[in-house]
Protein backbone atom coordinates (compact mmCIF):
# COMPACT_ATOMS: atom_id res chain seq x y z
CA UNK A 1 0.00 0.00 0.00
CA UNK A 2 1.39 3.53 -0.80
CA UNK A 3 2.10 5.35 2.44
CA UNK A 4 0.17 8.36 2.63
CA UNK A 5 2.15 10.83 5.28
CA UNK A 6 0.62 14.59 6.35
CA UNK A 7 2.34 17.34 7.24
CA UNK A 8 0.05 19.48 9.44
CA UNK A 9 1.20 23.36 10.39
CA UNK A 10 -1.22 25.43 12.61
CA UNK A 11 -1.52 29.24 10.85
CA UNK A 12 0.72 31.94 11.85
CA UNK A 13 0.15 29.59 15.40
CA UNK A 14 1.44 32.16 18.02
CA UNK A 15 -0.32 35.51 16.41
CA UNK A 16 -3.79 33.33 16.26
CA UNK A 17 -3.57 31.98 19.89
CA UNK A 18 -3.66 36.20 20.28
CA UNK A 19 -6.84 36.98 18.59
CA UNK A 20 -8.31 34.29 20.38
CA UNK A 21 -7.71 36.43 23.83
CA UNK A 22 -8.20 40.25 21.51
CA UNK A 23 -10.55 39.04 18.88
CA UNK A 24 -11.02 43.13 17.83
CA UNK A 25 -7.66 42.82 16.00
CA UNK A 26 -9.16 40.28 13.54
CA UNK A 27 -7.93 41.81 10.29
CA UNK A 28 -5.02 44.12 11.83
CA UNK A 29 -1.09 43.36 11.13
CA UNK A 30 -0.07 42.35 14.31
CA UNK A 31 3.23 41.70 15.20
CA UNK A 32 4.13 39.35 18.12
CA UNK A 33 7.52 39.64 20.09
CA UNK A 34 9.58 42.17 22.29
CA UNK A 35 8.88 42.09 26.21
CA UNK A 36 6.22 42.17 29.21
CA UNK A 37 6.30 45.82 28.72
CA UNK A 38 4.05 46.23 25.75
CA UNK A 39 1.09 44.29 27.47
CA UNK A 40 -1.87 46.26 26.08
CA UNK A 41 -3.80 47.95 29.25
CA UNK A 42 -7.43 48.20 29.83
CA UNK A 43 -9.29 51.32 31.12
CA UNK A 44 -12.87 51.76 31.60
CA UNK A 45 -13.69 48.39 29.34
CA UNK A 46 -11.15 49.80 26.67
CA UNK A 47 -7.98 48.30 25.94
CA UNK A 48 -5.25 50.28 24.36
CA UNK A 49 -2.16 48.60 22.64
CA UNK A 50 1.43 48.89 21.64
CA UNK A 51 2.21 49.62 18.05
CA UNK A 52 5.84 49.00 16.47
CA UNK A 53 6.37 53.02 15.70
CA UNK A 54 6.98 53.61 19.43
CA UNK A 55 9.72 50.45 19.90
CA UNK A 56 12.71 51.01 20.53
CA UNK A 57 14.80 47.93 21.69
CA UNK A 58 16.48 45.24 19.93
CA UNK A 59 13.93 42.59 20.02
CA UNK A 60 12.92 40.60 17.35
CA UNK A 61 9.79 38.97 15.71
CA UNK A 62 8.32 35.81 16.80
CA UNK A 63 5.60 35.89 14.16
CA UNK A 64 3.10 37.98 12.67
CA UNK A 65 -0.53 37.82 11.17
CA UNK A 66 -0.69 37.27 7.52
CA UNK A 67 -1.67 41.17 7.51
CA UNK A 68 1.58 42.39 8.85
CA UNK A 69 3.30 39.76 6.21
CA UNK A 70 1.81 41.41 3.36
CA UNK A 71 4.34 44.85 4.79
CA UNK A 72 7.08 42.63 4.78
CA UNK A 73 7.22 41.59 8.53
CA UNK A 74 8.99 38.04 9.12
CA UNK A 75 9.63 35.72 11.86
CA UNK A 76 13.36 36.34 13.37
CA UNK A 77 13.18 40.36 11.66
CA UNK A 78 14.75 42.62 14.35
CA UNK A 79 11.57 44.83 15.40
CA UNK A 80 13.24 48.11 14.78
CA UNK A 81 13.50 46.70 11.08
CA UNK A 82 9.95 45.73 11.61
CA UNK A 83 8.66 48.84 12.50
CA UNK A 84 10.01 50.50 9.62
CA UNK A 85 7.84 48.23 7.43
CA UNK A 86 4.89 48.20 9.29
CA UNK A 87 4.69 51.55 11.55
CA UNK A 88 0.94 50.95 12.42
CA UNK A 89 1.05 47.25 13.10
CA UNK A 90 0.17 46.10 17.18
CA UNK A 91 2.85 44.79 18.92
CA UNK A 92 1.82 41.80 21.68
CA UNK A 93 4.10 40.13 23.95
CA UNK A 94 5.02 36.53 23.58
CA UNK A 95 3.04 34.09 26.18
CA UNK A 96 4.65 30.29 25.94
CA UNK A 97 2.62 29.22 28.45
CA UNK A 98 -0.32 30.37 26.62
CA UNK A 99 0.98 28.79 22.92
CA UNK A 100 2.22 25.51 24.91
CA UNK A 101 -1.74 25.09 26.02
CA UNK A 102 -3.12 25.57 22.57
CA UNK A 103 -0.40 23.33 21.19
CA UNK A 104 -1.25 19.89 23.57
CA UNK A 105 -4.88 21.05 22.42
CA UNK A 106 -4.34 20.62 18.75
CA UNK A 107 -2.33 17.59 19.04
CA UNK A 108 -4.73 15.73 21.23
CA UNK A 109 -7.19 16.69 18.99
CA UNK A 110 -5.70 14.95 15.82
CA UNK A 111 -4.84 12.15 17.66
CA UNK A 112 -8.06 11.43 18.35
CA UNK A 113 -8.88 10.97 14.33
CA UNK A 114 -5.16 9.67 13.90
CA UNK A 115 -3.17 8.23 16.25
CA UNK A 116 0.07 7.69 14.58
CA UNK A 117 1.47 11.51 15.13
CA UNK A 118 5.26 12.72 15.18
CA UNK A 119 5.65 15.75 17.53
CA UNK A 120 7.96 18.34 15.66
CA UNK A 121 7.75 21.19 17.73
CA UNK A 122 4.87 23.29 19.11
CA UNK A 123 2.97 24.10 16.01
CA UNK A 124 3.24 21.10 13.60
CA UNK A 125 3.19 17.62 13.31
CA UNK A 126 3.56 14.65 10.84
CA UNK A 127 0.55 12.09 10.76
CA UNK A 128 0.66 8.72 9.58
CA UNK A 129 -2.41 8.48 7.44
CA UNK A 130 -1.90 4.88 5.94
CA UNK A 131 -4.44 3.16 7.86
CA UNK A 132 -6.36 5.69 8.12
CA UNK A 133 -9.99 5.11 6.69
CA UNK A 134 -11.59 7.87 4.02
CA UNK A 135 -10.39 9.41 0.85
CA UNK A 136 -7.30 11.78 1.74
CA UNK A 137 -9.40 15.28 1.33
CA UNK A 138 -11.95 13.52 3.26
CA UNK A 139 -9.11 13.08 6.11
CA UNK A 140 -7.72 15.78 5.42
CA UNK A 141 -11.19 18.26 6.27
CA UNK A 142 -12.46 15.81 9.41
CA UNK A 143 -8.67 16.96 10.85
CA UNK A 144 -8.49 20.34 10.22
CA UNK A 145 -12.16 20.55 10.73
CA UNK A 146 -11.55 18.60 13.98
CA UNK A 147 -8.69 21.27 15.01
CA UNK A 148 -10.72 24.30 14.38
CA UNK A 149 -13.45 23.01 16.49
CA UNK A 150 -10.88 21.78 19.41
CA UNK A 151 -9.05 25.39 19.33
CA UNK A 152 -10.52 27.71 17.26
CA UNK A 153 -7.77 28.07 15.15
CA UNK A 154 -6.86 27.36 11.53
CA UNK A 155 -4.37 24.88 10.29
CA UNK A 156 -2.70 23.79 7.01
CA UNK A 157 -1.87 20.09 6.04
CA UNK A 158 -0.17 18.57 3.12
CA UNK A 159 -0.54 14.78 1.97
CA UNK A 160 1.87 12.73 0.13
CA UNK A 161 3.90 9.65 0.15
CA UNK A 162 6.22 11.11 2.45
CA UNK A 163 7.63 13.64 4.57
CA UNK A 164 9.52 15.55 2.93
CA UNK A 165 6.74 16.10 0.32
CA UNK A 166 3.76 16.80 3.11
CA UNK A 167 6.29 19.49 4.27
CA UNK A 168 6.65 21.20 1.39
CA UNK A 169 3.17 20.95 0.40
CA UNK A 170 1.89 22.16 3.83
CA UNK A 171 3.35 25.86 2.72
CA UNK A 172 1.41 25.82 -0.20
CA UNK A 173 -2.05 26.86 0.27
CA UNK A 174 -1.90 28.90 3.43
CA UNK A 175 -3.83 30.16 5.47
CA UNK A 176 -5.87 26.72 5.80
CA UNK A 177 -5.26 25.10 2.93
CA UNK A 178 -5.34 21.46 1.83
CA UNK A 179 -3.15 20.08 -0.43
CA UNK A 180 -2.51 16.66 -1.64
CA UNK A 181 -0.02 15.22 -4.19
CA UNK A 182 1.22 12.13 -5.77
CA UNK A 183 5.35 11.24 -6.94
CA UNK A 184 3.46 11.94 -10.76
CA UNK A 185 2.68 15.68 -9.38
CA UNK A 186 6.56 16.69 -8.63
CA UNK A 187 7.13 17.49 -12.08
CA UNK A 188 4.25 20.79 -12.20
CA UNK A 189 3.73 21.61 -8.68
CA UNK A 190 7.32 20.79 -6.81
CA UNK A 191 10.09 21.05 -9.14
CA UNK A 192 9.35 24.96 -9.84
CA UNK A 193 9.86 25.93 -6.08
CA UNK A 194 12.88 27.65 -5.42
CA UNK A 195 15.43 24.43 -3.91
CA UNK A 196 15.46 26.07 -0.30
CA UNK A 197 11.71 25.09 0.08
CA UNK A 198 13.13 21.60 0.62
CA UNK A 199 13.37 21.40 4.32
CA UNK A 200 17.03 21.05 4.96
CA UNK A 201 18.22 23.19 2.23
CA UNK A 202 19.25 25.82 4.57
CA UNK A 203 20.47 29.81 3.48
CA UNK A 204 24.34 28.78 2.64
CA UNK A 205 23.38 25.68 0.23
CA UNK A 206 20.74 27.69 -1.69
CA UNK A 207 23.09 30.00 -1.93
CA UNK A 208 25.92 27.73 -3.07
CA UNK A 209 23.40 25.90 -5.65
CA UNK A 210 22.70 29.34 -6.81
CA UNK A 211 25.65 30.53 -7.59
CA UNK A 212 26.38 27.24 -9.45
CA UNK A 213 23.33 27.96 -11.58
CA UNK A 214 20.32 26.13 -9.72
CA UNK A 215 17.55 27.91 -8.26
CA UNK A 216 14.69 25.47 -8.68
CA UNK A 217 13.93 22.14 -7.37
CA UNK A 218 13.47 20.82 -10.76
CA UNK A 219 16.94 21.92 -11.81
CA UNK A 220 18.59 20.09 -8.62
CA UNK A 221 16.90 17.09 -9.53
CA UNK A 222 18.27 17.62 -13.24
CA UNK A 223 21.59 17.80 -11.82
CA UNK A 224 24.27 15.07 -11.92
CA UNK A 225 24.28 12.95 -8.77
CA UNK A 226 27.98 12.03 -8.47
CA UNK A 227 28.64 16.32 -9.34
CA UNK A 228 26.55 17.32 -6.61
CA UNK A 229 28.46 15.07 -4.52
CA UNK A 230 31.91 16.49 -5.75
CA UNK A 231 30.30 19.83 -4.39
CA UNK A 232 28.08 19.29 -1.64
CA UNK A 233 29.88 16.17 -0.18
CA UNK A 234 29.16 12.33 -0.06
CA UNK A 235 26.41 11.88 2.23
CA UNK A 236 24.77 15.44 1.58
CA UNK A 237 25.43 15.79 -2.08
CA UNK A 238 23.51 12.17 -2.34
CA UNK A 239 20.64 13.20 -0.41
CA UNK A 240 19.85 16.65 -2.38
CA UNK A 241 19.94 13.93 -5.23
CA UNK A 242 17.18 11.70 -3.61
CA UNK A 243 15.03 14.85 -1.98
CA UNK A 244 14.62 16.92 -5.08
CA UNK A 245 13.42 13.48 -6.82
CA UNK A 246 10.68 13.47 -3.66
CA UNK A 247 12.13 10.39 -2.27
CA UNK A 248 12.19 9.93 1.34
CA UNK A 249 11.54 6.69 3.38
CA UNK A 250 11.38 8.22 7.17
CA UNK A 251 8.87 6.83 9.23
CA UNK A 252 6.52 8.73 11.31
CA UNK A 253 8.25 8.62 14.72
CA UNK A 254 5.18 8.52 17.69
CA UNK A 255 7.57 8.62 20.46
CA UNK A 256 11.34 9.60 21.53
CA UNK A 257 12.35 11.06 24.57
CA UNK A 258 14.10 14.21 24.91
CA UNK A 259 17.61 15.19 25.19
CA UNK A 260 17.61 18.03 27.33
CA UNK A 261 14.39 20.92 28.97
CA UNK A 262 15.86 24.29 28.37
CA UNK A 263 14.87 28.21 28.90
CA UNK A 264 16.74 31.24 27.72
CA UNK A 265 15.67 34.73 27.29
CA UNK A 266 17.26 37.37 24.99
CA UNK A 267 17.39 40.86 27.09
CA UNK A 268 15.92 44.09 25.37
CA UNK A 269 18.69 45.71 26.44
CA UNK A 270 22.76 44.80 27.55
CA UNK A 271 22.63 43.68 30.74
CA UNK A 272 25.67 44.41 33.08
CA UNK A 273 26.86 41.74 35.80
CA UNK A 274 27.40 44.41 38.29
CA UNK A 275 25.43 47.17 37.59
CA UNK A 276 22.36 44.89 36.78
CA UNK A 277 22.67 42.33 39.28
CA UNK A 278 19.81 42.46 40.72
CA UNK A 279 17.73 42.49 37.57
CA UNK A 280 20.14 39.22 36.32
CA UNK A 281 20.01 37.62 39.45
CA UNK A 282 15.85 37.12 39.50
CA UNK A 283 16.16 36.04 35.85
CA UNK A 284 18.41 33.50 36.58
CA UNK A 285 16.16 32.28 39.42
CA UNK A 286 12.91 32.12 37.24
CA UNK A 287 15.09 30.63 34.14
CA UNK A 288 15.93 27.82 36.79
CA UNK A 289 12.63 27.64 38.19
CA UNK A 290 11.23 27.01 34.91
CA UNK A 291 13.33 24.68 33.87
CA UNK A 292 12.41 22.44 37.35
CA UNK A 293 8.61 22.93 36.28
CA UNK A 294 9.00 21.86 32.93
CA UNK A 295 10.87 18.69 34.24
CA UNK A 296 8.23 17.74 36.63
CA UNK A 297 5.47 18.52 34.15
CA UNK A 298 6.90 16.11 31.79
CA UNK A 299 8.16 14.01 34.35
CA UNK A 300 11.91 13.92 34.25
CA UNK A 301 14.63 14.55 36.11
CA UNK A 302 18.21 15.54 35.03
CA UNK A 303 21.71 15.00 35.84
CA UNK A 304 23.76 17.27 33.90
CA UNK A 305 22.99 21.55 34.39
CA UNK A 306 24.15 23.72 32.47
CA UNK A 307 23.77 27.77 31.67
CA UNK A 308 24.42 29.24 28.07
CA UNK A 309 25.75 32.97 28.12
CA UNK A 310 25.89 35.20 24.82
CA UNK A 311 27.97 38.63 25.31
CA UNK A 312 27.54 42.01 23.67
CA UNK A 313 30.08 40.77 21.33
CA UNK A 314 27.87 38.10 20.17
CA UNK A 315 30.10 35.30 21.70
CA UNK A 316 28.35 32.54 23.15
CA UNK A 317 30.01 30.27 26.09
CA UNK A 318 28.56 27.18 27.71
CA UNK A 319 29.37 25.35 31.45
CA UNK A 320 28.05 22.15 32.47
CA UNK A 321 28.08 20.71 35.74
CA UNK A 322 27.07 16.78 36.43
CA UNK A 323 25.14 15.84 39.78
CA UNK A 324 25.69 12.93 41.54
CA UNK A 325 21.52 13.05 41.35
CA UNK A 326 19.46 13.65 38.83
CA UNK A 327 16.51 16.49 40.29
CA UNK A 328 13.57 18.28 38.99
CA UNK A 329 14.04 20.73 41.50
CA UNK A 330 14.23 24.84 40.89
CA UNK A 331 16.86 25.62 44.12
CA UNK A 332 19.13 22.31 43.23
CA UNK A 333 19.15 23.54 39.55
CA UNK A 334 19.68 27.30 40.94
CA UNK A 335 22.60 25.71 42.51
CA UNK A 336 24.04 23.66 40.46
CA UNK A 337 23.35 26.53 37.61
CA UNK A 338 25.54 28.97 40.22
CA UNK A 339 28.50 26.02 39.99
CA UNK A 340 28.57 27.22 35.93
CA UNK A 341 28.32 30.45 36.48
CA UNK A 342 31.64 30.43 39.02
CA UNK A 343 33.41 29.51 35.46
CA UNK A 344 32.45 32.04 32.88
CA UNK A 345 34.42 35.87 32.47
CA UNK A 346 31.54 38.01 34.07
CA UNK A 347 33.02 41.36 32.67
CA UNK A 348 31.07 42.09 29.38
CA UNK A 349 27.63 43.12 29.23
CA UNK A 350 24.67 40.21 28.26
CA UNK A 351 22.63 39.65 25.82
CA UNK A 352 21.43 36.25 26.19
CA UNK A 353 20.95 33.86 29.33
CA UNK A 354 20.22 30.22 29.27
CA UNK A 355 19.59 27.51 31.84
CA UNK A 356 19.54 23.63 30.38
CA UNK A 357 18.68 20.09 31.99
CA UNK A 358 20.58 17.39 30.20
CA UNK A 359 21.15 13.68 30.69
CA UNK A 360 17.06 13.24 31.63
CA UNK A 361 15.56 10.26 32.94
CA UNK A 362 12.39 9.05 34.50
CA UNK A 363 12.39 9.78 38.14
CA UNK A 364 12.84 6.00 40.15
CA UNK A 365 14.33 4.61 36.98
CA UNK A 366 17.99 2.71 37.62
CA UNK A 367 20.92 4.93 36.28
CA UNK A 368 25.08 4.41 36.33
CA UNK A 369 26.41 5.63 38.66
CA UNK A 370 27.53 9.61 38.15
CA UNK A 371 30.94 11.21 38.41
CA UNK A 372 29.94 15.00 39.29
CA UNK A 373 32.08 16.95 36.89
CA UNK A 374 31.66 20.12 35.41
CA UNK A 375 32.37 20.69 31.65
CA UNK A 376 33.99 23.96 29.76
CA UNK A 377 36.37 25.42 32.25
CA UNK A 378 36.80 28.82 31.79
CA UNK A 379 38.11 31.49 33.82
CA UNK A 380 37.03 31.55 37.11
CA UNK A 381 34.90 34.90 38.08
CA UNK A 382 32.30 35.52 41.31
CA UNK A 383 29.49 34.52 40.96
CA UNK A 384 27.88 37.94 41.02
CA UNK A 385 24.28 36.35 40.06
Amino acid sequence: MTRRIAHLDMDAFYASVELLRYPELKGRPVVIGGGRRHQPVEQDGQRTYATLHAYAGRGVVTTATYEARAFGVRSGMGLMKAAALAPDAVLLPTDFDEYRKYSRLFKAAVRELAPLVEDRGIDEIYIDLTDVPGEALEVARAITGRVRDTTGLSCSIGITPNKLLSKICSDLEKPGGITILGLEDLPARIWPLPARKINGVGPKAAAKLEALGIRTIGELAAADRQWLIEHFGRSYGAWMHEAAHGRDDRPVVTYSEPKSISRETTFERDLHPVRDRAILSDIFTELCERVGEDLRRKGYVGRTIGIKLRYDNFVTVTRDHTLEEATADGPTIRRAAGQCLKRVPLERRLRLLGVRAGSLARPGAPVNPAVPRSVGEGPVSLDLF
